[in-house]
């Protein structure tokens, strides 16, 4: 059976998350429903990210398996047809090696969330941010960010339901930027690992939003860190502003797509 990997983008916001629910809308049911209008059978993908609800994709990345060879650009047009009007698209499409897994072979994956700064709801990018109605310090928020980078015990940061053996990650990269968004500025934390616990990056962004507010110091993200501690973490923000942006490969199967 040739596989196929698909690059997809979505927003998430009318989804229960990435992961098939029997009873609630999801990203992967909607693809192995468009799949299988192509192909009359059961179909089951696999995904580089399970995202939760609410949480985008700008580029997760999922292989699916057909019984026929599909050129992998009508693949990537007849899919896009089937899934109709879900906020879901396929953006490139590339036939793989029978072995390759989205999952198991990604080596990298890049998180963004998007921080709106103004008192005024947000409107056209409502779902899309996190609104704050005061300033932050990006600059102490970068600084309590460094403590993060490296590898760490992050107990602190891990959901409660996290299921992953071990809390044990090293995070490659943790930076903020304020950006001059469309409507109004923005906090921009781009954040990158081999892989990441349940809830880490939103339980990163609430931390350091403490920070730029004035709340917490930077060393105070240092402290939480190391109390390995699931009450010592800062508020979890919400899913709205993070997006999937990226996953690593050690050689890239959309490279000549």
């Amino acid at each position: 059976m040739p596989r196929y990997a698909l690059k997809v983008e979505y927003h998430g916001g009318p989804f229960a998350g990435w992961q098939r629910q029997k009873d609630q809308p999801s990203v992967q049911g909607v693809i192995e429903s468009a799949l299988a209008k192509l192909e009359q059978r059961d179909h089951t993908i696999a995904a580089a990210g399970r995202t939760d609800a609410g949480v985008h994709a700008l580029a997760q990345v999922a292989h699916c398996d057909m019984e026929k060879p599909w050129d992998p650009f009508r693949l990537s047009e007849a899919l896009n047809h089937h899934l109709k009007p879900h906020p879901v698209a396929i953006v490139a499409c590339a036939l793989v090696p029978d072995d390759w897994h989205a999952r198991f072979s990604a080596v990298a994956r890049r998180y963004q969330f998007r921080l709106l700064m103004r008192r005024a709801t947000a409107t056209h990018s409502k779902g899309l941010v996190w609104r704050v109605n005061h300033a932050l310090d990006i600059e102490a928020m970068q600084a309590g960010a460094d403590f993060l980078i490296g590898k760490h015990d992050f107990t602190t940061f891990r959901s409660s339901i996290c299921q992953a053996k071990s809390p044990i990650k090293t995070l490659d990269a943790l930076t903020v930027t304020q950006t001059d968004g469309q409507h109004g500025p923005e906090a921009c934390f781009d954040v990158r690992a081999r892989s990441f616990l349940h809830n880490q990056v939103r339980s990163f962004v609430g931390t350091l939003e403490r920070v730029g507010a004035g709340a917490w110091e930077p060393d105070d993200v240092k402290a939480a860190l190391e109390a390995r501690d699931r009450a010592a973490c800062g508020p979890v923000c919400p899913p709205d502003g993070l997006y999937l942006a990226g996953v690593g490969y050690p050689e890239d199967p959309f490279a000549g797509a």
